[in-house]
């Protein structure tokens, strides 16, 4: 990774991305590399008041940014994609229930007799330097003051076999995988599946509960850092804060999603530590903790975590995150 400080600006003027593969990219990144940019809501900018409902208003969902090729990057590397700061471009965020979306409605896969929820859409105000945003109920004059907690949704790369796969379907390639964990802070590593990687990400969340039911969308200005880990794979999305590691699972139903984010735990703390495969598996099942992600679209999210004190301190991938993080650090 370079030493000095290299910071990219981009600038993308309207959401034209919607997928993971099959676009060019749009700048080139180098490891070690800080950029700059913004990222549009979920909606693509078009529901600005409650009356703008979704279905009316949007023609396509979760606009992503990008893609950047990365310097280096070829298949069977790691991408690192460590988030830095996450701070909402608007005073306000939307969120709505409509038809056919959702954890608690009848989906196109998910038959049911008995109609779809109503479309309805809530305004929440940010307050930034309060670091709080104003829930107001629709039908009566309840609100609530939550933590402003920024995350992006959707982060992921051009998957493998030359496919192209829309922005809201998680995968092994990442994509919307809504894991709140996605905040300043954090590292990201993705396997690569093509040259440059061409990594792409949106989405971004005011906050959002521990599984998405419904989230607070809001546009995001984005500051992150890339790194390349060279010969090293990695099947599935896998996570690292300063004291968790953590593995995202993508799959329908959502018990093999839990399936998977456990067995690339158990198989990623057996590379850390050294240990059995059925020790590690007893020491995950002991010490981890399992929350869902992304419960509304075509594939579902569920993640598996390990405090790094029960393992000793262990850290991912060399200390990768370390190295990104004292590179953030050495912005400000």
């Amino acid at each position: 990774m370079t030493e000095a400080i290299s910071v990219v600006d981009y600038a993308q003027d309207e959401p034209t991305l919607y997928t993971f593969g099959g676009a060019e990219p749009v700048t080139m990144l180098r490891p070690g590399q800080v950029l700059r940019t913004t990222t549009e809501d979920c909606f693509s900018g078009a529901v600005l008041t409650v009356d703008d409902l979704p279905s009316k208003v949007c023609e396509q969902f979760n606009p992503v940014t990008g893609p950047f090729y990365v310097q280096g990057a070829e298949p069977g590397d790691t991408l690192a994609v460590h988030l830095i700061t996450l701070d909402p471009a608007r005073d306000w965020g939307m969120s709505a229930t409509f038809p056919h979306f959702g954890a608690l409605t009848a989906t196109r896969t998910t038959a049911m007799l008995h109609p779809p929820l109503e479309e309805r859409v809530w305004q929440y105000d940010i307050d930034r330097h309060a670091g709080v945003l104003r829930y107001h109920a629709r039908r009566s004059d309840f609100t609530a003051e939550l933590p402003l907690d920024p995350m992006l949704g959707t982060v992921g790369v051009a998957p493998a076999g030359g496919e192209t796969r829309l922005s809201i379907v998680p995968d092994a390639h990442g994509g919307n995988l809504d894991v709140p964990e996605l905040r300043a802070g954090t590292t990201l590593y993705l396997g690569v599946n093509v040259p440059g990687a061409l990594l792409a990400f949106g989405d971004g969340h005011a906050r959002q509960g521990q599984g998405e039911v419904c989230g607070v969308e809001c546009a995001m200005r984005v500051t992150l850092a890339v790194d390349v880990i060279k010969g090293t794979a990695t099947p599935w999305p896998r996570i690292e804060t300063d004291h968790q590691l953590m593995s995202v699972g993508a799959a329908r139903p959502l018990e093999d999603a839990y399936r998977i984010s456990q067995h690339d735990l158990v198989t990623w703390v057996v590379e850390l530590t050294g240990l059995d495969i059925l020790d590690a598996y007893q020491l995950v099942s002991q010490a981890g903790r399992a929350a869902p992600g992304n419960v509304c679209d075509p594939n579902y999210t569920m993640h598996a975590a390990i405090d790094t004190a029960v393992l000793r301190g262990a850290t991912g991938y060399g200390g990768v995150h370390q190295q990104l993080r004292a590179l953030a650090g050495a912005m400000w």
